[in-house]
């Protein structure tokens, strides 16, 4: 069945792809590459070597899925206990898109970006906990992943007994899965850990480069805050 996108208002975008409720199943999203910049275009952007690598490589849709499917084969289901969900592929009218689990707050609005919630918000102590939490999860697992962008982690909150919001979890929606050759779940496993360790330490210090940067009053950048809260 194709799904029609086309008069639907995407709630968040990253530099190549645009994000959508479904129109079918508000609790998933579904990916679909920029109309504006086809992997044809990606693939020309890059330098030599990397332009001459096979068009499929450019495929942010393709390669995460990919991705999720390895998580799903050679972990435990706990790994998803930070990271969102993928449902394989659907048909729509802007293309092939990526159907994923849609990371929303108890009261239903979209959750927001790391990014945006410091932005907004300030990094307190139960924030802080949140992270420290997420790194635990990282480094427990071994998480095979690029360097963990705030733009990348929602903050999925929830409303407790007394009616106060509270930080449930940080969720990763993009960014999983090992840049080199080799499968992050076949290294040694003194590899596997120190990868972790550099991507739980570059967490930290994108949150300290966002802080400075709100305090100088150096503005947030493009990508990272919703476009509507998805009700």
């Amino acid at each position: 069945m194709m799904i029609v996108l086309h008069d639907v208002k995407p709630f968040a975008a990253g530099g190549n792809r645009w994000c959508y409720v479904d129109p079918a199943d508000v609790d998933r999203c579904i990916k679909v590459r920029r109309p504006d910049f086809s992997i044809e275009e990606r693939r020309r952007s890059k330098g030599f070597p990397k332009n001459l690598k096979p068009l499929s490589s450019f495929d942010d849709n393709l390669d995460e899925f990919r991705v999720m499917r390895s998580l799903e084969r050679h972990y435990d289901d706990g790994i998803f206990a930070h990271i969102s969900r993928c449902f394989g592929f659907v048909e729509t009218d802007m293309g092939k898109g990526l159907s994923s689990e849609l990371i929303r707050d108890s009261s239903g609005d979209i959750s927001v970006s790391l990014k945006q919630y410091l932005w907004e918000k300030e990094y307190s102590n139960e924030c802080r906990a949140a992270v420290d939490e997420l790194c635990r999860h990282w480094l427990r697992y071994r998480v095979p992943s690029r360097d963990l962008i705030l733009h990348n982690l929602v903050v999925q909150c929830e409303q407790d007994d007394a009616g106060e919001v509270k930080i449930k979890r940080l969720v990763v929606i993009d960014g999983v899965g090992n840049a080199g050759i080799i499968p992050g779940h076949r290294m040694p496993d003194f590899m596997q850990l120190q990868k972790a360790k550099r991507k739980v330490a570059n967490i930290h210090e994108r949150i300290d480069e966002l802080l400075s940067d709100k305090a100088r009053g150096k503005g947030p950048g493009m990508h990272g805050f919703l476009f509507h809260n998805g009700k």
